[in-house]
């Protein structure tokens, strides 16, 4: 059965042109996504399809357990084999659910299975076919990017990482496909307290420097923000279950940050101070707003973090917040590009109305040409990066801002095949405007109307981050 067929989700014709004719093509911008470095540094082979797919995918994870796998067979000591018949056992069980999509999507690119559904009917077939090729060059993590057609990719890293895979995969004259990393310092002020003063001392140590009081904090992260850009780094990344903006004060700076119990303050003070390093180096800020992590404090402690246990969270009220925390950084010109992202979908109109409030010139540097919006409503995310959460996100953006002005999709993702995350986003797109023209909404334009998809695709995140060369 050929399920994902050349006009998958293209509900018209002119959907069916727009994708074919300029979206198809493009090269991708994978802004943010959590691959492995030195997988691409070393050119990882997998062994099989159980490596490269599920290992790490918690969106499979939660799925199976749902299906009511034991988790012997999820995260345990099963063999690969037994993990990927599990999951073929349950993906006939996923039907609406975005996997489903995915899961065959991923099986058409790279590895050409068209024919066929996975299910246990057809999982050693397709387990075969998919190992064979795994074994060719073109299918290993360096190949997969190339057979993608990407052109650059942001990584996300702590600040006490020494970037050595970073600097092997620039040094590398035979790949030509840039590996940028993102500044997250995240762990610098998101903490526990049996595990916090460890990481200074290693966050310390990577920056020549002891970490005493805030102050030292923030002279050691200004010096790895520096390293960072030394390495091709231009953004950073902030994660926060609910955002919360109080001006900080020197009583903070001078306090011991070893002994700190409420981190609202320093939290604070690191996310303004980090926005400002960005605005003067021309980096784009990006801020995640809405996951409440680990929430299953059993399997927390059995797996540890990112192991499928995270859920939307639904606090209200940090609009205010996050308008004072820009404007405090706008009366000083040093607000810089930001890409803010929610997890929550009822926070839609709210971010989509707010960055409108603080558009208007890339204060640094200048330029004649016109340019991507400075803010950004980012694409949808995580557990709304599906059909009905990407629509939304996009007609949110069409009512309130510019969808024109839009830096595109990315994949979020530590696999190197879900790189058909933004061939999704493409065929969404293309559906949702090609409607538009069917029914008289959008002008029969195709060049109008196909020169603005590319710029979504691809173009505006080319223009927008000010990478050297893409």
């Amino acid at each position: 059965m050929n399920f994902i067929t050349d006009n998958f989700l293209l509900q018209s014709a002119e959907a069916v042109q727009l994708y074919h004719d300029y979206a198809k093509d493009m090269p991708i911008i994978d802004y943010h996504c959590h691959l492995s470095p030195q997988e691409v540094a070393e050119d990882r082979r997998f062994e099989n399809l159980t490596q490269i797919w599920l290992a790490g995918d918690h969106y499979k994870w939660r799925a199976m357990r749902a299906a009511g796998v034991d988790e012997k067979y999820i995260t345990g000591d099963a063999s690969d084999w037994e993990k990927f018949q599990a999951w073929a056992e349950t993906v006939p069980k996923t039907l609406r659910n975005p996997l489903y999509h995915w899961t065959h999507l991923e099986l058409k690119r790279p590895f050409g299975i068209t024919d066929k559904l996975l299910c246990p009917a057809t999982a050693k077939a397709i387990w075969d076919e998919c190992n064979a090729k795994l074994s060719q060059p073109e299918f290993s993590a360096r190949g997969i990017m190339r057979q993608m057609n990407v052109k650059l990719v942001c990584t996300t890293d702590d600040p006490a990482d020494d970037l050595r895979w970073h600097k092997k995969i620039r040094d590398d004259k035979s790949f030509d496909i840039q590996v940028l990393p993102t500044f997250r310092p995240d762990k610098a002020v998101q903490f526990t307290p049996d595990s916090y003063s460890a990481y200074l001392d290693k966050l310390g140590t990577a920056a020549g420097g002891e970490i005493k009081t805030l102050d030292d904090l923030l002279e050691v992260l200004k010096n790895r923000h520096n390293y960072f850009h030394e390495h091709g780094c231009r953004l950073s990344d902030h994660g926060f279950f609910w955002f919360f903006y109080k001006p900080f004060s020197r009583e903070v700076r001078n306090q011991s940050v070893r002994d700190i119990n409420d981190g609202s303050e320093l939290e604070c003070a690191v996310l303004c101070h980090v926005a400002q390093w960005d605005a003067e180096k021309n980096w784009t800020m990006q801020l995640h707003i809405g996951a409440i992590r680990n929430n299953n404090s059993r399997m927390f402690v059995k797996l540890g973090a990112d192991s499928g246990f995270d859920s939307v969270a639904d606090h209200a009220g940090y609009a205010h917040h996050l308008g004072l925390f820009f404007n405090s950084l706008d009366v000083q010109e040093m607000l810089p590009k930001t890409i803010v992202y929610n997890l929550n979908p009822n926070d839609n109109e709210m971010l989509a109305t707010m960055i409108g409030n603080f558009q208007g010139d890339y204060s640094r540097p200048a330029s004649p040409a016109p340019r991507p919006s400075k803010m950004q409503f980012g694409s949808g995310w995580w557990f709304l990066d599906q059909k009905d959460g990407m629509e939304r996100q996009l007609n949110c953006l069409s009512n309130l801002g510019l969808l024109s002005q839009f830096v595109g999709m990315l994949t979020d993702s530590r696999s190197f095949l879900s790189y058909t995350r933004h061939e999704y986003f493409r065929r969404i797109l293309c559906s949702l405007l090609g409607q538009d023209m069917h029914g008289g909404l959008l002008p029969n334009d195709m060049n109008l109307i196909g020169t603005m998809v590319q710029d979504i695709c691809y173009n505006n995140a080319k223009n927008y981050f000010g990478f050297s060369s893409c």
